[in-house]
């Protein structure tokens, strides 16, 4: 498709334009200029499309418009469009960003996801609302107890699809589905498309378009990316060292397991660097403090698992770390996509011991080069990035090698040491 220029263009009405132009958004990405048109058509579709691409106004805005052309009005306990999102953050993110557009046109919004009380989110649904952004979980509950009802749903948008199967939520969203009016349009986006959603595409989707922007590839292309070898006894040691540079300013650093991002983050906080931990098992009030300290500087330090960090969206983040390689390896991808946003160059750092070297082969794989091997041993010339234009290095002092002891002087006649070994593995 040629580039569009605007978004009346595309084909949205005169008072979402407007809306747009009030909140400085006159440009439309190249998600939103494929899939608009098809969307406002009312063919299903099926994006292809990552984090950070302009993809919730992709599947927003022609939601908004077809809701305007039929100012119907919700029944109580029930929606006109429904949103499903993988996580709360993302979820609350959506809410937020169609909030700004869709509020000032009269339309009603409302956010339900767990970890929180029911209370004001049933209150919410009371009334009925226009669009419902909802996480799987949360809404099955949410149905089981009678506070909200789904025959009046026309437009069903599932965001992060890949995302929802692999935190186990394909059972709830068929669930979802199967209750559901059949005359309805479905819109479903993905950053990938493994063959457990290509299977069920045909129970969500109906002769959908395929639109798809933004290949891996291209993306991780704007990211500096290093390796480090390092016995996994010692990461803990060498992220601490990384960062007394102070060039990595804001850091997502990432881990496989809950437990093991709590972990890292108190090694971090201890060795003074300030750190706050994002998983799953921390309450939506605690996640939202951490991810706002973050965003604030109070921390410098986000430690997070790849499910709660779909829900990241700071502009500003240096570096991004690997502590651990994702079983995945899209979802390395996902990760260093925390850096290089809005045009700005980002580094991504990953730590790789003897047991993750199949992950780090699937990886290079699917980006199709290898990553550049770094020294840990002498505390490398770090790369910092520059919100201009490429990267450049900041180098550090050397430092002792980081899997043996500095060397001790021994009384005449000692018999020699046996090497030291390192501390215990912590690493989930």
């Amino acid at each position: 498709m040629n580039e569009t220029t605007s978004f009346a263009a595309l084909g949205l009405s005169e008072p979402l334009v407007r809306a747009l132009e009030a909140e400085q958004f006159r440009t439309p990405t190249p998600i939103q200029a494929q899939a608009i048109p098809s969307l406002l058509s009312g063919r299903d579709v099926l994006g292809i499309a990552q984090t950070g691409t302009g993809k919730t106004f992709a599947f927003g805005l022609p939601v908004i418009d077809r809701l305007l052309a039929d100012r119907a009005r919700p029944v109580p306990k029930g929606a006109r469009a429904l949103v499903l999102a993988p996580t709360r953050e993302l979820a609350s993110q959506i809410e937020a960003s169609l909030s700004k557009i869709a509020k000032p046109l009269g339309l009603r919004l409302a956010v339900i996801f767990g970890g929180v009380g029911f209370g004001p989110q049933i209150n919410a649904m009371s009334r009925g609302v226009d669009i419902l952004v909802a996480t799987p979980g949360r809404l099955m509950d949410l149905i089981q107890r009678g506070a909200v009802r789904l025959d009046g749903v026309h437009f069903l948008v599932l965001d992060e699809a890949d995302r929802m199967l692999d935190m186990g939520f394909v059972h709830d969203v068929l669930k979802i589905v199967d209750k559901l009016p059949s005359a309805r349009q479905s819109l479903l986006f993905s950053a990938t498309m493994p063959a457990t959603l290509s299977r069920i595409l045909t129970r969500l989707l109906k002769d959908p378009v395929r639109v798809e922007v933004t290949p891996e590839v291209v993306t991780v292309d704007r990211i500096e990316q290093h390796l480090y070898q390092v016995e996994s006894a010692q990461k803990r040691h060498l992220l601490v060292r990384l960062l007394q540079n102070q060039d990595l300013r804001r850091v997502v650093v990432f881990t496989r397991t809950k437990r093991g991002a709590d972990r890292v983050a108190e090694a971090l906080d201890g060795a003074g660097h300030a750190a706050a931990a994002l998983h799953g098992n921390k309450s939506q009030g605690a996640r939202q403090k951490a991810l706002a300290r973050f965003k604030t500087g109070d921390v410098r330090v986000l430690v997070a698992t790849d499910i709660a960090a779909r829900g990241i969206d700071v502009a500003d983040v240096t570096h991004v770390v690997n502590f651990e390689l994702p079983d995945e390896p899209e979802s390395y991808v996902h990760r260093i996509g925390r850096t290089a946003r809005a045009g700005r160059a980002g580094v991504a750092l990953s730590f790789c011991d003897r047991g993750e070297r199949d992950r780090l082969k699937a990886i290079e794989r699917l980006i199709r080069r290898p990553l550049t091997a770094a020294d840990p041993a002498s505390a490398p010339a770090i790369v910092a990035a520059s919100a201009d234009a490429g990267v450049v290095s900041a180098p550090v002092a050397p430092a002792p090698r980081i899997n043996q002891a500095p060397a001790q002087p021994r009384p005449a006649g000692a018999r020699p040491r046996r090497p030291r070994r390192g501390p215990r593995s912590h690493a989930a």
